[in-house]
Formats: structure tokens, sequence, C-alpha cells
């Protein structure tokens, strides 16, 4: 049974958290960036292969002696386990925190790494129930800005953002102009074109509200050649720029954290061209698919089209036979 003290405590956490639920995001960063460096931000659902795709995509953009920057923008915070072999990478959320109980400020090599010329970090989000993932997406550029963001003299900077949350911090790029052009991955399954879809209609929201960031196109993981993906890009009005199969030896080597986006590599021409394609796809405005349209790519046993919805009735709430009452509303005769 609960002490009291355990129930004061409980009291004073959901009195901090709705305090906190009600502050509004402070203004995201608005300084000048450099018109030579492309920020990409990446979208997909969770667990559909960002960081697979963005871990061997930025290393083979480095081999092909660009510099890339990799931030990871996903709470999970492993975005950037692949390049460095499993092991997890100093969060910024953290790091500043901690260093700034000592009283130190938090610098470029407290976190941020490189790997065979990438250079990567990951924002990281504050614990479970300890705090709004979309605001720790916020502060953590917040901390990049002062750290000289905008002075970084990359020639590509890639964001992985989780696609399935949507509130404000986990916008950000799109809804305030802090990249060029997004990219959405996604497999042949519902779910992840949902979140493409979702991602999509964000743009276009945006944009016409004075937006200027496009959709550059789609990366098809996991293909394993059933087409829906690429008849949403179809639907949708934006490109294919790889398609990455379902294959066995890929999925090994992914697991054991081992980068295929190598030239001399069995799968770095697809790398290369997808690092091709990722640089020179223009940002298109997409055209989003109503839930309905999104639906007719599959087929209807896959979907369940076939279901009718039923309206519920008050006794099937209740248990009850429902009694009809007279209203007692006055209605006057037309004068």
């Amino acid at each position: 049974m609960m002490d009291i003290k355990g129930s004061q405590k409980i009291e004073v956490m959901r009195t901090n958290l709705s305090a906190e639920a009600k502050i509004e995001p402070d203004p995201a960063c608005s300084g000048e960036i450099k018109k030579e460096t492309q920020i990409i931000a990446i979208y997909g659902k969770g667990g559909i292969g960002k960081s697979f795709t963005l871990a061997n995509l930025s290393y083979m953009m480095a081999q092909q002696k660009k510099k890339v920057l990799l931030i990871g923008c996903d709470p999970k915070s492993d975005t950037t386990s692949l390049l460095f072999g499993g092991k997890a990478c100093p969060t910024i959320i953290q790091t500043s925190s901690k260093m700034k109980l000592a009283g130190d400020e938090v610098s470029i090599s407290d976190v941020c790494f490189i790997r065979d010329g990438v250079f990567a970090m990951e924002l990281g989000g504050p614990e479970v129930g300890r705090g709004c993932g979309g605001r720790g997406i916020i502060h953590g550029f917040e901390t990049l800005e002062k750290l000289g963001f905008h002075d970084w003299g990359f020639d590509y900077v890639l964001l992985d953002f989780l696609g399935d949350v949507v509130c404000g911090g986990f916008g950000l790029p799109i809804a305030r102009d802090m990249c060029q052009k997004v990219i959405v991955v996604a497999s042949n399954d519902l779910q992840s074109l949902y979140v493409a879809n979702n991602v999509c209609s964000a743009v276009e929201y945006f944009r016409k509200l004075g937006g200027n960031v496009g959709v550059a196109g789609m990366v098809i993981n996991k293909d394993d050649g059933t087409g829906e993906a690429k008849a949403f890009t179809e639907k949708v009005k934006i490109p294919v720029l790889a398609a990455i199969p379902a294959n066995e030896d890929i999925r090994r080597k992914s697991a054991s954290y081992e980068i295929i986006g190598k030239p001399d590599c069995e799968w770095g021409p697809l790398f290369g061209e997808l690092a091709s394609n990722v640089a020179n796809a223009p940002p298109v405005h997409p055209k989003p698919l109503t839930q309905d349209q999104l639906l007719n790519l599959f087929s209807s046993d896959t979907v369940g089209r076939g279901v009718v919805l039923q309206p519920a009735t008050q006794a099937d709430m209740t248990g009850k036979q429902e009694t009809k009452r007279k209203s007692l509303e006055v209605i006057y005769d037309a004068a």
C-alpha cells in the first residue's frame, strides 16, 4: 500500500508535468544558414530503417569526399549506433545537463564524434515520463546554435527524425524552414506509408503558410517487390531515390552493426546512387493522399476494406433499452 509521502511525490510529479505541458516552446533558432550547406531532414516510421539508411548514406558521402554531419533527432538516440559499431554516443541533452550542474559549458568535443570522415552526434531526449521529447529536440537545437551550428562548413547535414510523432519539436525543420528538403523512408506496408503521407501533408501545410521546404523523394527500405511504396510515390508525385531490397545479407550485416555503404562493398553502387540522388534531387510539392486513397494502394484482403462502420446506440453503451423522452425545447411558429 502506498504511503503518504509516496502519494505526495506522485502528486508533485503530476503537477510538474502538467505545468511543463502548458509551456509554449521557445522560438526555434533562426540564424542564417550557409547557402552551400544542404540540410536534409529524413522522416519515417519507427523501426523502418532510417538509422540504417542514414549511417550508410553518410558513410558513402564521406567516401565521396563530402563533408557530412549526421544528427540523430530521435529520443531513442540510436541514429549513430550503426556508424559507431553499436557504441552509444553521448547525447547533447544529457551531456549539457551534467556539465551545467558541474558549472561547465559543453563543447564540440563533448558531443560530436568522427568515423572515417563522418561527423555525428545525438540530440537525445528525456527519460521515460520525465519530459517532452519535442521540447528536448528544441533544446538540443538551441544548444547547437550556441555551439556555432550556422557557421559550420558542411556540405550536407542529415537530420534523422521520427515520423510517428506529430508534436512541434519533431516538425521543427519543416515548420521553421530549418532544412531545404525532406526525404521519407518507407516500405511496402500501410503503417510506414501512412507516416510518409502525414509528412507530405505537413510539408504542404507549411508551404501554404509561406514555408519553403519540399520533399525530395522516398527511400524504399526492405523492398519485397510488392510495389505499394512505388505506387504511393507515383500518386503523391515524388521520386524514388533508392530501393533497398529485403535481403538476408543486408539484414545480418545491419544487425551486427556493419557498414555496407562502402565503395568496394557489394552494396556500394546502391548507396553511391542514393548519395547522388539525395544530393541532386530538388524539393517538390507532394500531393498527399486521403485515407481512402492510401488504402486503395493495397488489396482489400490486406486492409479489410469490406468492413462497414456500424453506429453504436445508447442501448449498446448502457445495456438498457433507451427510453425516448419528449424534448422540452420550445419551437415557435414562423410569423
